[in-house]
């Protein structure tokens, strides 16, 4: 299914059950309170984004140290669970997978889900998901006897319900890694607490931890990828060009003619170089165009080709990347590739990858950001004059300044 898609069912669907669970709820806690239960284990549920699992890690370990005998699950969309292997915090029988290819999917994993949810002994359930009423339904039905996540407090709309027993205010105005924390961290403060997360966060509790591929997986990968791109064998350096977005928001693209331009000047400028192109199968005939236009045999393109267990590697391989927001930013992160990511319609301040060598550029017009977990990231905009802002010129000298 489609992003669109999946948001009017959440919508639509989501605003009347999450009501009619939270009436369910008190009723039955009026006339029969439901026994206290104990549970050992933890379930971190978040679904859409793949960058998310990243930013998350340092959360994720710091629930592994509060709570050191609690095994530690993950629930996730399918077909963005690989992303928990970049980090390697989540053991891969701990993640949980939910298919969303079609209604008809989502309907009958969701069931086989809950099930298997209330067979793992939780302690507590936390919701990561931006005001997700699926996710807030989820986190009710895990049958955890302690459920965490963001609270709307006195913010108009964004309803899910009241099924939470822990509720942590989404703070717009610090990185979000830090509002993961703060959930953990709720576990630990007294039942009642209004609100939950009055705990202090320094840079360093979000830290990523630093992730090198061995010399074994990075030969394997020098092996595939040399037999099929070879000019990459010679050059000595490689620049990543990811101009890719998620499909959650296609107005995160920079305009794929500055890319080529980019591609264009640095091939020109610097012989020893080669352009790298990613993205996914799907965008390989798109990036093949930004190949003809550079026209040399200098620039690669590895949409499709890479799947995610080589991403680490290439990264480590990589001299630098420009990329638009988007999961690539994250997953380098732990890597320390230098990375110049570009920003419109969101904000580094939030979003920026936990990256000591990343770069932020944005043009900083006066309706960006525009889009946040407080407006579930719509935006009325249909042309993104913010990443048209943002000069070619700008992103070229921020990548010669890493290069060198």
């Amino acid at each position: 299914m489609n992003v669109d898609r999946m948001r009017q069912i959440d919508f639509w669907a989501g605003v009347p059950l999450t009501f009619l669970m939270t009436l369910y709820w008190r009723i039955r806690c009026f006339f029969s309170p439901p026994a206290p239960k104990a549970g050992k284990n933890i379930l971190f549920i978040e679904l859409s984004e793949m960058g998310s699992a990243v930013i998350a890690d340092a959360a994720l370990k710091r629930a592994q140290a509060l709570f050191p005998d609690a095994r530690v699950y993950f629930l996730i969309f399918a077909k963005n669970r690989p992303s928990l292997d970049i980090m390697g915090t989540i053991a891969r029988e701990n993640m949980l997978t939910i298919r969303a290819d079609s209604l008809w999917t989502l309907a009958t994993d969701t069931l086989a889900m809950i099930r298997t949810m209330r067979s793992l002994d939780l302690m507590a359930a936390i919701d990561m998901e931006m005001f997700s009423r699926f996710s807030a339904l989820l986190t009710f039905l895990s049958g955890a006897p302690k459920r965490v996540g963001f609270h709307r407090f006195h913010t108009e709309g964004l309803y899910r319900g009241e099924l939470l027993t822990h509720r942590v205010p989404y703070n717009p105005h610090q990185h979000v890694a830090k509002c993961f924390m703060a959930q953990v961290h709720a576990l630990t403060e007294p039942d009642g607490t209004t609100p939950h997360g009055k705990v202090h966060f320094t840079e360093a509790d979000i830290r990523l931890a630093p992730v090198t591929p061995s010399a074994e997986v990075l030969d394997a990968f020098k092996a595939r990828l040399f037999e099929a791109y070879p000019v990459l064998k010679t050059a000595r350096r490689w620049v990543i060009l990811n101009p890719n977005a998620s499909e959650l928001m296609p107005l995160r693209r920079w305009p794929y003619d500055r890319y080529k331009e980019v591609a264009r000047r640095l091939l020109a400028d610097h012989d020893d170089l080669a352009i790298i192109i990613t993205g996914v199968a799907s965008e390989k005939a798109e990036a093949e165009t930004l190949v003809a236009a550079a026209g040399s045999d200098r620039i690669c393109n590895l949409a499709g080709f890479t799947r995610m267990e080589d991403l680490i590697p290439l990264y480590a391989l990589s001299a630098v990347m420009v990329t638009n927001d988007s999961g690539p930013a994250h997953f380098a992160a732990p890597v320390g590739l230098p990375t110049i990511v570009l920003f419109g319609p969101e904000t580094p301040a939030l979003y920026g990858a936990l990256n000591d060598k990343a770069e932020f550029i944005t043009a900083r017009l006066a309706c960006s950001p525009c889009v946040s977990a407080m407006n579930h990231r719509s935006t009325a905009c249909t042309d993104p004059a913010c990443m048209r802002a943002i000069p070619v010129e700008q992103v070229l000298d921020a990548v010669k300044r890493r290069l060198g």
